[in-house]
């Protein structure tokens, strides 16, 4: 095997080393309400969402991808070494906040980590500001729609339920969970899948594999989102108690409206090519359901801890990314 394409495949190992990583990390935003209600014990409940970001991959389209492959950084810039130290930088902090129990965004470690090693390697210049500042404002815009989103829902559900027994409603709303579980994870495989396939088809694009024009295969679909589900079965499950119990306790119903909330922002999102973060969306839903008991429902320490990660997530792990480049940079 040629050297340059052993290499190749090396990156486009590692991409999917951080795509089941992004499921493992994710899976408790999937999970968290569903398991934490008791409506599927957690084996269970992970195969089902695994199967629904399998099946994703027929769904909502290539958008996203498109935007990472094209939309944060010129591609004319890309090389292996620059993909290599984002992949990198992002499986890094993935760990780092999967230890602590903080659900931060994988999108976010990875679009840091593009910035960065596009900073180490060319400059400013190379920096698709329109790409950038677009998914910057939905750092703050995708927990906000999830917080009004699963606020207005849960609103409108307890009124139309109002004359429903506590024991009829979370009847019903177990039921409706399952539903509104399998609409997130579909939300969560389309959206998060396709930052691995635009990483994985920059690389492609970029050692000429894909001919003159940038675009995703179906086979680098289907493999994504495949690595995603894997990693949404191995389950993460440190997080799923901090999204399930720690910042608000969950009935069905507030489970329901959280999932159902969330699913429409992130699919919306998809469809526009927006790379959201899921983890901020759906803790924001949780927040909003939880609000509408009293303020007082929401541990808004925690809230606050995972806010943070948040905020650092794109520097910190842009100043990896950087790190790990010029590293790389001077051994090659």
């Amino acid at each position: 095997m040629d050297v340059s394409l052993g290499f190749v495949l090396f990156i486009v190992i590692v991409a999917l080393v951080f795509d089941f990583l992004n499921g493992f990390h994710d899976a408790a935003n999937s999970i968290a309400t569903v398991v934490s209600t008791r409506v599927l014990p957690p084996k269970y409940a992970v195969a089902w969402a695994a199967f629904f970001n399998f099946i994703a991959a027929f769904a909502f389209g290539v958008h996203v991808a498109m935007t990472i492959g094209t939309g944060i950084i010129q591609p004319s810039v890309v090389d292996n070494l620059l993909i290599l130290s984002t992949l990198f930088a992002a499986i890094i902090w993935n760990v780092i906040t999967w230890y602590f129990g903080l659900p931060s965004s994988s999108s976010h470690a990875l679009i840091g980590g593009l910035i960065g090693a596009g900073l180490v390697k060319a400059g400013s210049d190379v920096l698709v500001w329109h790409g950038i500042i677009k998914t910057s404002v939905f750092i703050v815009l995708s927990p906000t729609i999830g917080l009004l989103l699963g606020l207005s829902l849960m609103i409108l559900v307890l009124n139309l339920s109002r004359y429903s027994s506590v024991t009829k409603a979370d009847t019903l709303f177990r039921r409706l969970q399952l539903v509104s579980a399998a609409a997130y994870s579909l939300s969560h495989g389309t959206n998060d899948a396709q930052k691995t396939m635009g990483i994985i088809a920059i690389v492609l694009f970029s050692a000429g594999l894909l001919g003159s024009t940038f675009y995703v295969p179906f086979w680098l679909v289907l493999l994504c989102h495949l690595a995603i589900a894997l990693g949404t079965m191995a389950g993460g499950w440190r997080i799923v108690k901090t999204m399930g119990s720690k910042i608000t306790k969950l009935r069905p119903i507030g489970g329901f409206c959280a999932e159902t909330s969330a699913a429409v922002a992130i699919i919306g999102a998809s469809i526009a090519g927006i790379p959201v973060s899921t983890t901020h969306t759906i803790t924001g839903s949780i927040v909003g359901v939880g609000a509408t008991k009293r303020l007082s429902a929401v541990r808004w320490g925690v809230a606050g801890s995972i806010v943070w990660a948040w905020i650092l997530t794109i520097p910190v792990s842009a100043f990896i990314s950087a790190f790990i480049l010029f590293c790389l940079q001077a051994i090659f």
